[in-house]
């Protein structure tokens, strides 16, 4: 399997290029810079690989939840590079990247969170199985005392952790044996989770490849946040 993996849903900008069982990845937080590194960074990559783009299978890409301009141009350029090279497009949940973060020991449940601003967190439960994170349930979002788990022993990984002064951290601390709140999805495992979806027929024509925004508001009114800033104090 031979192909390019984007993700530019965070403030952390990556791309990746699975050659068979080689894998590099280029990282780097860099907030306002995707639309300027993105591109440059495939070329550099599929260089060093020594991959020709003809040779690519599919183009891979962190279709969100996140930023929705950063998940917008990732779709984009993604969409734009799969049909210009007439090649399918994969679309991974940029929260099951995330949890490839945690450790992929079979059994491990995840909690894998990503600050979406405006008072609230993206979040969705997994459990590894096999080497890979899988769905416990349906992709969310809401208010970090929202956020629910059952039992112990979870691994929790991503910026949801950290955000209303780590109001999730705080209230799931017994529940959670590690907490990452550092942690940002990376292409590399974009890539690793598409090479499966590949395997499962999951690869779709460009034109097909679709965002995962969650929420149709991407910014508060102005009494809004007037009230987000009167609850924190």
């Amino acid at each position: 399997m031979k192909l390019i993996a984007l993700e530019t849903s965070t403030e952390a900008c990556s791309v990746a290029v699975l050659d068979e069982d080689v894998l590099i990845e280029r990282f780097e937080v860099a907030p306002r810079r995707h639309a300027e590194l993105t591109l440059p960074w495939a070329e550099a990559l599929l260089a060093e690989a020594g991959l020709a783009r003809k040779e690519l299978n599919a183009v891979a890409v962190g279709r969100g939840p996140g930023a929705f301009t950063g998940v917008r141009l990732g779709v984009s350029l993604a969409q734009g590079m799969a049909l210009a090279l007439d090649i399918p497009a994969i679309a991974v949940s940029t929260l099951a990247a995330l949890a490839m973060r945690a450790p992929m020991v079979d059994g491990q449940r995840i909690l894998a969170a990503i600050d979406a601003r405006m008072g609230e967190v993206y979040w969705a439960t997994f459990e590894v199985r096999d080497g890979l994170p899988q769905p416990l349930g349906d992709e969310r979002v809401g208010a970090p005392e929202s956020v629910e788990i059952v039992g112990d022993g979870w691994h929790g990984v991503g910026t949801g952790f950290a955000a209303q002064e780590g109001q999730l951290a705080w209230q799931l601390e017994p529940q959670m044996v590690q907490v990452d709140a550092e942690a940002l999805p990376h292409a590399a495992d974009i890539a690793r989770l598409a090479e499966a979806a590949h395997a499962r027929g999951e690869a779709v024509a460009p034109e097909r490849l679709e965002p995962a925004y969650l929420r149709n508001q991407v910014a508060l009114t102005l009494a809004e946040q007037q009230a987000l800033r009167d609850s924190r104090q």
